[in-house]
């Protein structure tokens, strides 16, 4: 079954209507983040690989 993604922007994203930050869609599985100014290439992932990404930069590894 295909889910309609919703995309969301950070909002630490600069506001207007510019092509200038990362977005993010979820569906019950995935998690699908693209580039606003490259919205057709997407990463696919789940929370756990991400998570992990997100807590080695946080930490600087």
């Amino acid at each position: 079954m295909d889910h309609v993604l919703h995309w969301q922007k950070s909002p630490f994203s600069d506001g207007g209507d510019g092509n200038t930050c990362v977005e993010l869609a979820a569906t019950p599985t995935t998690l699908h983040l693209r580039e606003s100014d490259t919205p057709h290439t997407q990463l696919t992932t789940t929370t756990a690989p991400l998570t992990h990404l997100i807590r080695g930069v946080k930490s600087r590894r």
